[in-house]
């Protein structure tokens, strides 16, 4: 008898709490929304298998010893992890849009007033009981607004490592939700004569300029931002192996075969995160509601800047391309294609949206790089 309590005291029936059976239902919501709805399948799957492998009772895969505990630390406490994808999605970004008309920089900035916004909403709850965020916390909180998964892996790992997985479940949910999330907030704040703005074809883009570029965008993250190099030159260095055109083998690894083999375990990663202790808090309810908050303005932010923009241009400014100054890369730049298009049948606009798309992943990084030098 001895021997069988023994044996069932080792099973995870006679172990389980009600947290862990809680956060395995959110682990699988994600898989849910990863197969079923599509939404960021390629993080959103492995994220949310490993927060059902880290509550597992008794297998201690999250603790020192278990193989998520070994991911997390040597991928995501490190920062290596979104560095590499960085470098991925480097490879894999066409910078003509932007360097045809740089101008579009200035969307791309707009965008991240969400974030900034946001750092001052995520103080703000501290009046509410409940909620202790501090500085470093809220500047965590506050990057969901970029639209930048990675990004936000990055600070919040530096940053506010006890909050990671929310922000990340935050971060690539909201990214997921960009077009439920931005049209409504594109058309109540653009007229139809404003969304039927025809633009002017983008000038063609030579192959020096295409190189010269990520070098210079490099030069000025080491004069004026150091904080932000990590981020901003791995992303550069994938560019520079795209655009210099002699070494397509590793362009083609890093945008195919590495960033598929990081994206695995940096959802593994963030998973293992999703404990009951850490996720199941009232400030969790409030990460996910500053990150719907930081999102919505970073996209009304950028819209009202490309109207201000259009107002004093030269050359005609749809507005909606400003909403995809958030750094969702390319799905914000296709919905203002796609909202565009419903105005104006003959309006193709996502080679200009490309522009501040592209623009705001660099905004991103640059603002992590702004809070991580003041509170870091």
């Amino acid at each position: 008898m001895e021997a069988l309590h023994t044996l069932w005291l080792s099973t995870g029936l006679a172990n389980f709490e009600l947290g862990q059976v809680v956060m395995m239902l959110v682990g699988c919501g994600l898989l849910f929304l990863a197969i079923a709805k599509k939404f960021e399948p390629l993080l959103l799957l492995p994220m949310g298998f490993g927060a059902i492998l880290t509550n597992i009772p008794v297998a201690g895969l999250s603790e020192v010893g278990g193989l998520l505990h070994y991911i997390y630390y040597a991928g995501i406490d490190t920062g290596i992890f979104p560095l590499l994808i960085f470098m991925g999605v480097g490879a894999m970004t066409d910078f003509g849009a932007l360097i045809a008309n740089p101008k579009m920089l200035f969307l791309g900035a707009a965008a991240q007033f969400g974030i900034f916004a946001t750092l001052f909403g995520a103080i703000a709850l501290n009046a509410i009981p409940g909620f202790e965020f501090s500085m470093q916390d809220a500047s965590a909180i506050a990057i969901i607004g970029g639209a930048d998964g990675p990004t936000a892996i990055f600070l919040a790992s530096k940053l506010a490592p006890e909050l990671l997985g929310a922000i990340a479940v935050a971060a690539y949910s909201y990214m997921a939700l960009v077009p439920i999330i931005q049209p409504p907030i594109m058309r109540a704040l653009t007229s139809e004569d404003e969304r039927k703005v025809e633009m002017a074809q983008l000038r063609h883009v030579t192959r020096v300029e295409k190189i010269i570029f990520p070098l210079a965008v490099v030069m000025m993250a080491i004069f004026f931002l150091p904080s932000a190099a990590p981020l901003v030159g791995m992303f550069c260095l994938g560019n520079l192996m795209r655009e210099s055109g002699v070494v397509d083998r590793l362009s083609s690894t890093a945008q195919n075969e590495l960033i598929n083999i990081v994206t695995i375990f940096l959802g593994l990663g963030v998973g293992s995160k999703l404990s009951a202790e850490a996720f199941l808090n009232v400030e969790t309810l409030g990460i996910l509601a500053l990150g719907a908050v930081a999102f919505s303005i970073g996209t009304a932010s950028g819209v009202l800047m490309a109207k201000v923009m259009n107002k004093y241009s030269k050359e005609p400014i749809n507005p909606l391309i400003g909403a995809a100054g958030v750094s969702a890369v390319p799905m914000a730049a296709r919905v203002a294609n796609k909202v565009g298009l419903e105005s104006n049948p003959h309006n193709f606009l996502l080679m200009h949206a490309m522009g501040p798309n592209v623009a705001g992943v660099l905004g991103s990084a640059v603002a992590a790089g702004i809070l991580l030098a003041l509170v870091g």
